[in-house]
């Protein structure tokens, strides 16, 4: 059993990343049809529907709708849900040798191709617009154009990457997305077929994807992170004649030069250390550097190329207004977090000004380090490591990890705010436990002081380890 989620909040955002047109369906088959009683705000529909017409009013007219065996006015829909078995005509070809198919032969082949859930495992459907939780959904419909499904496909392979396969039985491509989703229990791509354009009304430019709603976080964390990385709906034009040197990320035209800058060729190591607020990563870096780790900090450089006079401070206050500006002209932080806060657009300007010059300073004191000390293991704290999308220039990753409660108590108590503002905080990041994926090393600081000195004590073995690979490895 996947664990609860929070429907409105999962759908919401959902629909804000994607801008969709209808609500994502909630699709529950149901073992009993006295089941569709306990579903709240359901409607049994007066005249007889076709699945299909069931679907739309759920997505489109904002209903939940449930339906038995008696309510669908053909066989081929509750056969397909396995609520009634085909007729005769259908398995010996003629019904879609009627229309879709040039033989009995041909039919027989097409309504053998159609996959349906098993005969007599359920008793009736039900359909919501899930932004309702009006029940656990077994899958979720999400009806969209092109653009977003790839979007939505490319968020679900984010993480633990896997080639998806799709399928077409032509009519009744309503199986194709449903059926293949509940036997398969992976999501499963559909062209909406005739039948469910001129009878449920999906639109010329409509796919449907069926998602089981084990993944559907899965899938919202991959929009997500796409979307910190610049790759969200509607997706922008740079224009087919148009140089594209200014649009393409740095990594597609910059990423040799950068990795050559940041790994060098003296056997250095290089590893960046992350976490989340409050959770110790200083602490960590003090125990790196008592082991022979010389530290770069990413926030000390961060302050430094914005002070009065510096060229970043400059573009800031050309763009954002004297108002980011303490009376001394120094730069007020707080005041220029609340002006970027949740603002894509403006934080990647922001980071326009502020970026270069970081890693230019970056850049600088590896080199120095690497000409005091050739072959350093250098750590590099980076708080926003991840949600910057830096990982790929590290050699290694550790993320420092901290238990929820500890990490509100500690920071509550650091910054001198209640409980329930530190958790405001907390929450404005991104989840320790989604950093997690990207570690190569993870050290647990929810222990003593003597506890996490031995997790960074085996760690910094692994380095000196990884360390000699690169050196065997250059010397070839």
């Amino acid at each position: 059993m996947h664990k609860a989620i929070d429907w409105e909040k999962t759908i919401r955002r959902f629909e804000l990343l994607l801008r969709l047109k209808s609500f994502p369906v909630g699709f529950k088959m149901l073992a009993s049809e006295a089941d569709l009683d306990s579903i709240p705000f359901l409607r049994r529909v007066e005249s007889k529907s076709t699945l299909c017409q069931l679907i739309s009013r759920v997505r489109n007219f904002d209903w939940t709708v449930g339906a038995a065996l008696e309510d669908f006015i053909l066989p081929t829909c509750p056969s397909i849900l396995g609520l009634a078995d085909i007729p005769q005509t259908h398995k010996d070809g003629t019904f879609r040798s009627i229309v879709w198919s040039a033989t009995k032969s041909d039919g027989r082949k097409y309504e053998a191709a159609i996959p349906r859930l098993p005969l007599g495992r359920y008793k009736a459907v039900a359909m919501a617009p899930q932004v309702y939780n009006p029940f656990e959904p077994d899958i979720l419909l999400f009806y969209a154009n092109p653009a977003q499904i790839m979007l939505l496909i490319n968020a679900i392979q984010f993480k633990d990457y896997e080639v998806m396969q799709f399928y077409c039985v032509g009519e009744s491509s309503c199986s194709d997305a449903i059926v293949r989703c509940y036997t398969t229990g992976k999501p499963s791509l559909s062209i909406p077929c005739y039948g469910e354009r001129r009878y449920g009304h999906a639109q010329d430019d409509e796919l449907v994807l069926a998602i089981p709603a084990e993944i559907v976080l899965k899938a919202l964390n991959g929009l997500e992170a796409l979307y910190r990385r610049g790759v969200r709906y509607p997706i922008s034009y740079s224009g087919a004649e148009g140089h594209l040197a200014q649009t393409l990320p740095a990594a597609y035209t910059q990423l040799d030069t950068m990795l050559d800058k940041v790994r060098g060729r003296d056997h250095r190591l290089v590893v960046g250390v992350t976490g989340s607020i409050a959770c110790g990563k200083s602490t960590i870096s003090a125990m790196l550097e008592s082991l022979g780790s010389p530290l770069i900090d990413f926030d000390l450089i961060a302050r430094q190329v914005v002070e009065p006079g510096t060229p970043a401070l400059k573009q800031i206050v050309d763009y954002f207004g004297r108002q980011v500006l303490q009376p001394d002209g120094h730069l007020d932080r707080d005041q220029l977090s609340k002006i970027v806060f949740g603002d894509f657009e403006k934080r990647k300007k922001l980071e326009s000004f502020t970026h270069p010059p970081i890693y230019e300073v970056f850049y600088q004191q590896l080199d120095e380090i690497s000409a005091k000390t050739p072959g350093a293991i250098i750590q590099v704290a980076v708080p926003l490591l991840i949600e910057l999308n830096l990982q790929y220039l590290f050699d290694q990753v550790i993320v420092v990890h901290l238990s929820a409660e500890q990490q509100v108590l500690r920071l509550a108590r650091r910054d001198n705010i209640s409980k329930e503002d530190a958790q405001l905080k907390i929450q404005s990041q991104l989840p320790i436990e989604q950093k997690l994926d990207f570690a190569d090393h993870v050290i647990r600081n929810d222990g003593t002081l003597e506890e996490t000195r031995r997790q960074v004590e085996a760690v910094w073995t692994a380095l000196e380890n990884e360390r000699k690979k690169i050196i065997t490895r250059n010397r070839k």
